[in-house]
């Protein structure tokens, strides 16, 4: 049988994924994968070589066309935030600096000081973190100067790749959103911005929808693309106001659809373009949802199957008898943005044993959730509901406490591709073969399975929220470096 097919291609942290996408159904034909490491050269540093990065697309590429007959569109997301510089022959001046390197954040503390964060957060919608792009350009003035010299442009990371096999200098609204260097509620560079911190609008990409056809790969049509947590929403279905997405990845995000741009004051969510034309997103991240599970099974218990491991905390009693787990194992974005706040078991007694401190990992993530919902909730969204995604989705019992910590019904969808999911949407629409998004996700994006919050653990859990909230300054004052946080 002849099968044709969108292909999305996610360019990650630790791997490039692609998957084909029939376009009828949003099936999922095949799926394909390209691994490369991180290179860590200091301590809270991130890098890697872009090259990589085109290299193993081309073979996830390879290995869909090996599995379809035609395909229709292609569309690309990954990593955002991460800097690559090329210089004026178009070769990359040094590796990578990527979206958790931590290199910049002197150089955050200097932009956010004073009036700054209310000036960064007028004129782009968000604060500056060590994540985003422009700090790490001013690191690279301060530090490495004769690299900073030869930049003639940068590109973020699956631009960088996408430009590679298509040619131009692009990139979309919604990935140069994390940069801090465009103006959000305009979807445009901020000149203004650009001028004071003398980063030359000439380096900058061209920018684009994320929907637009940018170029072709073998006669095949190109999207410009999305970032991943945009794309993800896009695979979700979450082109507006409706449902919200949470993620259950490494890191954990609650992000909301908007019909207009919506900043928090402070700077405490990120305001970003959505990957839909003339919509936004409000986005909260925690930092380490599925990481923390992760390094909790790697580091206690190894030897443990996470069945096993996960089957022992659902014997343990919501609220785990007064133990709390505090997520914080690489510090804390929202709602604190504070690099130093460190991680730590709370109210620990002989009576815990280790199925109650699973669970209180696993709520303790929850509970972080719960954060970032409640400041995506301040700046005006509303939902009554969460489609979920990421490693995390895949536990029902974990879901479960999610469910009933957030005080919302999570929806889960027939294919958990996320990011590339949305990527084969976008290539969809720039092929022709959808009009817009809102056509495409109602033709491939399916709701499989619903769970509900537990009413039982109601009244648990929204003890437990307040007990944790209180736990952060008491942690904070014992953090590494003390003071006020960046």
């Amino acid at each position: 049988m002849s099968s044709s097919a969108l292909v999305g291609i996610d360019i990650g942290t630790s791997s490039a994924k692609g998957i084909a996408v029939d376009p009828t159904s949003g099936s999922v034909l095949a799926v394909a994968e390209a691994s490369y490491p991180v290179s860590s050269p200091q301590p809270g540093w991130m890098e890697q070589r872009p090259e990589q990065w085109v290299t193993a697309a081309g073979e996830v590429l390879d290995g869909l066309r090996g599995e379809v007959d035609e395909i229709l569109g292609i569309g690309f997301s990954g990593q955002m935030h991460g800097l690559v510089c090329l210089d004026g022959a178009g070769e990359v001046i040094r590796p990578a600096i990527l979206w958790n390197d931590q290199r910049s954040a002197p150089q955050c503390v200097a932009l956010n000081a004073g009036d700054g964060r209310d000036r960064l957060v007028r004129l782009t919608g968000n604060r500056a973190l060590p994540g985003f792009t422009a700090p790490k350009l001013l690191w690279m003035r301060d530090n490495e100067p004769e690299e900073y010299a030869r930049i003639r442009q940068i590109s973020l990371p699956k631009d960088y790749v996408r430009d590679r096999l298509t040619g131009g200098h692009r990139s979309d609204v919604a990935d140069a959103s994390g940069t801090l260097l465009l103006d959000v509620a305009a979807r445009r560079w901020s000149t203004e911005l650009c001028a004071e911190l003398r980063i030359p609008p000439a380096w900058l990409p061209e920018l684009a929808e994320s929907p637009d056809a940018v170029g072709t790969l073998e006669g095949v049509p190109v999207a410009a693309g999305a970032g991943d947590q945009s794309a993800a929403a896009v695979g979700a279905g979450i082109t507006g106001p409706g449902p919200l997405s949470v993620v259950l990845g490494t890191s954990g995000v609650v992000l909301a659809g908007t019909d207009r741009f919506l900043a928090d004051p402070e700077g405490r969510v990120h305001a970003f373009c959505h990957a839909v034309p003339d919509r936004w997103m409000v986005m909260g991240v925690m930092l380490s949802a599925a990481g923390s599970l992760a390094w909790y099974h790697d580091t206690l218990l190894p030897e443990t199957g996470y069945d096993a491991m996960l089957g022992e905390a659902e014997t343990v009693s919501p609220g785990c008898s007064g133990l709390i787990f505090l997520p914080y194992l690489a510090g804390e974005r929202t709602p604190h943005f504070d690099p130093d706040v460190r991680g730590a078991f709370c109210g620990l007694t002989v009576a815990h044993g280790r199925g109650s401190m699973t669970r209180a990992v696993l709520e303790g993530v929850a509970c972080a959730l719960a954060d970032c919902l409640g400041t995506v909730r301040d700046v005006g969204t509303v939902a009554d509901r969460a489609r979920v995604s990421g490693g995390g989705s895949r536990s029902r019992p974990w879901l479960r406490i999610v469910a009933s910590v957030l005080e919302l019904p999570l929806e889960i969808m027939a294919t958990d591709q996320g990011s590339a999911f949305g990527a084969a949407l976008l290539g969809g629409v720039a092929a022709g073969v959808y009009a817009d998004l809102e056509q495409a996700a109602a033709a491939c994006v399916r709701v499989t399975e619903v769970i509900d919050p537990v009413p039982a653990w109601t009244e648990p859990y929204r003890e437990l929220r307040a007990r944790f909230r209180a736990c952060y300054p008491a942690l904070r004052s014992v953090s590494t470096r003390g003071g006020e946080p960046a």
